[in-house]
């Protein structure tokens, strides 16, 4: 099991999904805009004691990184563990928060970040709640949702914060104008 030196979220209350997703949103800000990514912030929750695990952001780290893989890739990192050993230290009882779905392709050929997650927390990650559901700007038919629940990962919408999400997740897109 993970040890006790976890960041601690005294200012967001257990099951406050809308400020998680608000965390997530504030981590987006900082992935650069480019018009060939989604900008998206991702927070892991350790659910039974409210502490963040992990946070990322699209580009925060090097490559073509997504905010989920940066969270799951920093958390490795912390415990001297490969990414796909995480769950043999992972508590029971996972929440992973992302502003955009989990995409379920990518173009660049890496692991898509649905894969990620199920690779990582198929028996810790137990909910996934997402702010927005992927655009079809780049892979149109995104089937995260479908793979997360049919692994038992139950995927729920925290509404109120489409506008922002969406404008902070294509900063960088070209827009057309009618």
């Amino acid at each position: 099991m993970l040890g006790a030196t976890h960041d601690q979220s005294p200012n967001i209350t257990a099951g406050d999904h809308a400020s998680y997703m608000r965390l997530a949103l504030s981590l987006a800000t900082k992935s650069p805009p480019k018009p060939t990514n989604y900008r998206v912030g991702a927070v892991l929750v350790d659910t039974a004691t409210n502490e963040i695990l992990a946070t990322g952001y699209t580009l925060e780290l090097p490559g073509n990184t997504h905010a989920e893989q940066c969270c799951i890739e920093k958390l490795a990192r912390k415990h001297a563990v490969a990414a796909t050993h995480l769950g043999d230290i992972l508590p029971d009882d996972v929440t992973l928060y992302t502003t955009v779905e989990p995409c379920s392709q990518r173009l660049s050929g890496n692991m898509p970040c649905v894969d990620r997650i199920l690779a990582v927390g198929k028996h810790h990650i137990r909910t996934v709640y997402v702010g927005v559901q992927e655009p079809d700007t780049f892979v149109s038919g995104n089937s995260s949702r479908r793979k997360l629940e049919d692994a038992g990962i139950q995927v729920c919408l925290v509404g109120g914060l489409e506008k922002d999400i969406l404008a902070v997740a294509t900063a960088g897109h070209e827009t057309s104008s009618s």
